[in-house]
This record gives C-alpha cells, structure tokens and sequence, in this order.
C-alpha cells in the first residue's frame, strides 16, 4: 500500500526518491466530448538517498508529483478547432497547422521558470483580449513589485476573468493570471487582488512553500508584499497599516468560526495536516497571521527600510527552489547578524507564533487613523434610536473611499448588537447599497441585513450566493442564513438547487458550512 512522503504529509510523490524535473505535454481538446486527452511524457531525475494544483488537484489531468516541493518546466502543445483561443501558464509560441485536419490549430507553449505542479493552469474557449501596456494595464503595480523584490522573471504577464463560479479572489498562474469577475466593481476599486497575485510572481511561485503545512510562506508574504504594493501606489503607510488592522480583524473572526466549528487545530500558522486535504484546512489564517508575523517583525527590526532589503535578499536566495519554515528562519537570522538583532529574534517566541492556536502572541500596532470618520458614523447609527434617524445624510457615506466605505459596514457587523429593521430600511434609503456593484461592500451590507433580521433582504442573499462563487463571499452569507430559522431552509434549498453549478471545491465546504451529510 502506498505510505504519504515523509517530506510531504499531503503527497504520495516521494520527492526524496525521485523527481521530475521536466513535463512535455501533447493535448487534444474536444469540445464534443468536453474532454482533454493526451500524452505526457516526465523527465524524472533520481535523488540522493539524504536528499530532501492549489493544493493537490494537477494529478486530476495530468500525471505528475503532486506536491509543492517539486518544481519543474514544462512544454505543451494542445490541438483545438480554430477560433478557439488556448492559454496556458506558461509563455505562448507561434500556433501551427494540425497535418491532416484542417479544422485545428496546435497551440504551443513553453515554461522555461521551474513551478511546483498546482501553478499548471490550461484554459480553452471563445475568449476575447485587450492589450493595453507592455505586460498588461497593472504595468505600475509590476514596476512597483519589481523594485521591491527584484527582476519579474516570467515574461509576460495576462489577466484572465474566469466565469462567477471561480472560488477564489484570484489565482496566481506565471504568465496568466486568474481573476474573479467580482472584481469588477466599474471603479478600480477591488485591484489589491490583482495586487496580490502580482506580488505571488515572487513570494509563491519564484519561492515555494515545499508543503501546504507551511502554505504561509506563500501567502503570508504575499499579502504583506500586496500591501506595500498599494501603499506605494496610493495612500503611503497609512493605508497600509489601516489593511493590516482590518486583515487583523478578519483573522480574528476567522478563528473564532474555526473554533465554532472544533477545528483549532487550523488556527495555527503551521497546522499538522497528515492525511489531510489541504483544502479541508484551507482559510484566511495563513494569509493574515503570516502577514502579521512579517509585520511585527519588520518593527521589531527597525522598520521598512531595514526589512524590505532583506525580502529582496530572501527572493533572491531561494529564488527556484521549495523551502520550509525552518529554512525561512535560519535565513533570516542568518541575515540580521548584529548581536542586537540577533537578540531581537530570540526574544521571539517562535514556538507560539508557529504552533499555538488562536490569534497570534503580540499584536502588531497599527495606525488607524484613516478608519476615524467611519468609527464616529458607525457609532452614530447603533446609539441612534429608531424614532431619530432623519438626522443622517447621504453625504456622510457618500464621502467615503471604497475602503472607508467596507469598514464603516464592518463596524456595523462587529457590534455586539445587530442593527434593527427600521435602521436598516433608512440606510438602504439613504445610501443605495443595494445597487452597489463593489462586491466587497454588497457582501458585508447583505451580511448585515441577515444579522439584523430583515427578512426582504433574504432573497438578495441567496441571489448574491447563487451569481457568483467566490468563497470569501459565499461561505460566510451561507452560514449566517443557516444561523437564522427565517433563512435556514430558504439557504439549504438554494444550495441544493445550485450544487451541480457550484466548483467542486466551494459546494464541499459550503456542504460543512450548512451541516449536509456528504
């Protein structure tokens, strides 16, 4: 019987033993059949005897070692009929006749940048593309990302909108990266995502995580890195240190649902996940307890100027390879050197940042300050009374940034008390949420609607569950409708009505969320 890698307790790969280090893929879409098939051929390296798709899903189309601590290139020719547009992860090379059937095109593609195997990505279909700069219209962003961590290495760099059932934010393929169409909000005002995948070009897909255990090296580093992005972009420190205090709020609500639901053992940084789907773990902790881990650290060592120049050095050592968190560490007391940091960092208490459940040991200070207006307007509408609500106007939300806006909702959402119908009614009247297409704001005003018990928001909520997929979205709304008897059922028969139309992955664990036997 098979045994799970030592090096990888979510893997069967053995990368110890052996290693592919190259794919050459020949596909074939059909799309009568709805099928890709085809040949793949593996050149497999032996290891030395001590040698030491998100997550696991590429063995599903493609025979590979599917674990991140193997990378490899790889190089694909996939034949469609014509007018079909094939993309891949990887840099496209000129298309060329099919011998003997005129009515398709062999597609060419070529990665020559080493990528663990969940980075392989294949899209085919009657897409349409707009080239406005040199890599993509997130030119500035890339430039900024650049200067911060070193040259991008992948060649070109394409957005793709992927249809509403996507279950993520976005997906960092090199080369082609997946995006949620919840992004367009008409304003530019949810590119951070894009932000955050650009920032994976190098914290995730030049350097790897070698297992989902450590899945925060990943994406600790990449939020931290997106933020600094923004920041630089648009409101200087700060903003950033304003999203890195609602990241720290959206942790902690994170965490208490994963203790509602008995799994602390997902609270920690580093969770054990022997024999376990990294999906089934998979939540906002190691973004955002990752990020604030950087955080503190970099004001614990002197601040950005003397931080950022060790990210650029920590990209540019393990540059290509697979590490783990102790190899992260000693890099990084290998680094700061000075006895008076090297104090710093054994004062740290590793143990607990890496293993304790729960919100993380220190709580990095943030500055606030641009969250002010929306504290005083959230604090005016939960001390009003019902009888007193003609004294707010449309002006006080109109004058809010996109950001300002989500924070004076989640204000509203973390009050011990729900807002009551009336108050809900007259700010629906006053600031037209319901017509707002930024995701982000609909899905906290929803959320708030539900908490508050306005039953003629229901059929809005599941309609919002039901249009789109993205999980950030659509498992919290579920599990609020479930948590009220009016929705309960409204929310289970929606779900059982959408499953079928739902990714695999999200219609999984909404199932969990709404307490269905699978």
């Amino acid at each position: 019987m098979a045994a799970l890698s030592d090096s990888d307790p979510c893997s069967y790969s053995k990368p110890d033993e052996c290693s592919v280090t190259h794919i050459d893929l020949n596909l074939l879409v059909n799309f009568d059949a709805r099928e890709v098939s085809g040949t793949a051929h593996l050149k497999v390296e032996k290891r030395q005897e001590n040698a030491a798709t998100l997550a696991i899903h590429a063995r599903s189309f493609v025979p590979c070692q599917d674990t991140p601590a193997v990378k490899f290139t790889y190089t694909a020719k996939v034949s469609a009929p014509k007018g079909i547009t094939v993309l891949m992860s990887a840099v496209r090379l000129q298309p060329v006749a099919c011998e003997g059937d005129n009515s398709q095109l062999i597609h060419q593609f070529e990665q020559r940048v080493p990528i663990p195997s969940y980075l392989l990505a294949i899209v085919a279909g009657d897409l349409e593309s707009r080239v406005i700069g040199p890599r993509s219209n997130t030119e500035k962003m890339l430039q900024t990302a650049e200067d911060l961590l070193g040259d991008y290495v992948w060649g070109q760099y394409d957005l793709l909108i992927l249809p509403p059932s996507f279950p993520f934010g976005g997906m960092e393929n090199p080369c082609l990266t997946f995006v949620t169409p919840t992004l367009l909000a008409g304003d530019r005002s949810l590119a951070d995502v894009v932000a955050h995948e650009i920032a994976h070009s190098w914290t995730g897909n030049l350097v790897t995580n070698s297992t989902f255990q450590d899945f925060w090296l990943n994406e600790g580093h990449t939020v931290f890195v997106e933020r600094k992005i923004i920041s630089r972009l648009h409101g200087g420190e700060p903003l950033r240190t304003l999203l890195a205090s609602e990241g720290w709020k959206a942790l902690q609500e994170t965490i208490n649902q994963l203790y509602k639901a008995n799994e602390p053992q997902y609270t920690r940084l580093i969770p054990d996940l022997r024999g376990v789907d990294p999906d089934e773990a998979f939540s906002i902790v190691p973004y955002e307890k990752g990020c604030a881990l950087l955080f503190y650290l970099e004001d614990l060592l002197g601040g950005p100027d003397i931080f950022e120049p060790f990210l650029r050095a920590y990209v540019n050592h393990f540059k290509f390879k697979s590490i783990s968190a102790t190899e992260w560490k000693d890099f990084l007391f290998g680094y700061f050197k000075r006895e008076t940091d090297q104090e710093k960092l054994r004062g740290v208490d590793w143990q607990k940042w890496f293993y304790a459940e729960g919100m993380p040991p220190i709580h990095p200070q943030y500055d606030t300050s641009l969250a002010l207006p929306c504290e005083q307007l959230s604090t005016r509408w939960l001390t009003a009374s019902d009888a007193d609500l003609t004294m707010f106007l449309s002006s006080d939300f109109e004058q809010f940034s996109s950001l300002q806006k989500r924070i004076f909702i989640s204000l509203l959402l973390e009050a011990k008390s729900p807002l009551t119908v009336p108050k809900l009614k007259q700010m629906e009247s006053l600031y037209h949420l319901s017509k707002i297409k930024n995701s982000e704001i609909r899905f906290r005003w929803l959320r708030l609607c539900v908490k508050g018990q306005w039953e003629e928001a229901i059929p809005s909520a599941l309609e919002f569950v039901t249009e789109q997929g993205r999980m950030k979205f659509v498992r919290p709304l579920y599990r609020d409708l479930y948590e009220w008897e009016a929705s309960r059922q409204r929310a289970i028969n929606n779900f059982l009505e959408h499953e079928r139309e739902m990714h695999n992955t999200t219609a999984k664990l909404v199932a969990k969320d709404l307490h269905l036997s699978r």
